[in-house]
């Protein structure tokens, strides 16, 4: 597709189709690292841009498209894949993978930063969806994320089929503060790690 980039072997056990957040395209850094990692462990992975963000590129500053445009844009690059798939998204765009999943019957969902809530508005939850969501999921979420830190999101209530693994001191990007011993490279590696081995099994 011409406007995607694909990293990873033409067959592979599933096919990642991989969003980006609200504020960066598909050639962030953080993207980037993740679809690469994943193409190493085997795995064919889709990387595209909602249609803001490639207005954007024309040089307009549109904020996000309304979650119906997302939900028809991924949905879109989604369906074009052949055998399984599954759907993966940073921050926001791991939200519109997760209101989608049940939808197309994807083999699983992965999300990098899920953004429970606004910072700082932590009574904004954008859980409802997650108390009824039936496809396998796994959420890689930093303890210190602003978006939802692991004190918060114990209290929420989340569908069983939901698994949460956390990144040892990681804000929203997995990025620890230098006194903990931690690096943004560790954290990264443990994300890329635990999506591969979940893909793995869920497309097997």
């Amino acid at each position: 597709m011409k406007d995607c980039l694909v990293d990873g072997p033409a067959k592979s056990l599933a096919t990642v189709v991989l969003a980006h957040g609200a504020g960066a395209g598909m050639e962030h850094a953080f993207l980037q690292t993740v679809a690469l990692g994943l193409a190493k462990r085997g795995l064919r992975v889709v990387r595209f841009e909602f249609r803001y963000m490639q207005a954007r590129r024309e040089g307009r500053r549109p904020g996000p498209d309304r979650m119906p445009a997302l939900l028809e844009r991924m949905r879109e690059i989604a369906i074009a894949q052949k055998g399984p798939v599954i759907l993966a998204g940073k921050s926001m765009g791991g939200r519109v993978a997760t209101m989608l999943a049940d939808e197309i019957e994807a083999r699983g969902v992965v999300v990098f930063g899920y953004p429970f809530h606004p910072p700082g508005k932590p009574e904004n939850l954008r859980t409802a969806h997650l108390e009824t969501l039936e496809t396998p999921t796994l959420i890689l979420q930093g303890e210190r994320d602003t978006f939802g830190t692991r004190e918060e999101v114990a209290k929420y209530r989340l569908s069983k089929r939901i698994r949460i693994e956390w990144i040892p001191d990681g804000d929203h990007s997995f990025k620890p503060r230098k006194r903990s011993g931690f690096t943004l490279e560790s954290g990264l590696e443990t994300a890329i790690a635990a999506a591969a081995e979940f893909v793995t099994n869920v497309a097997s």
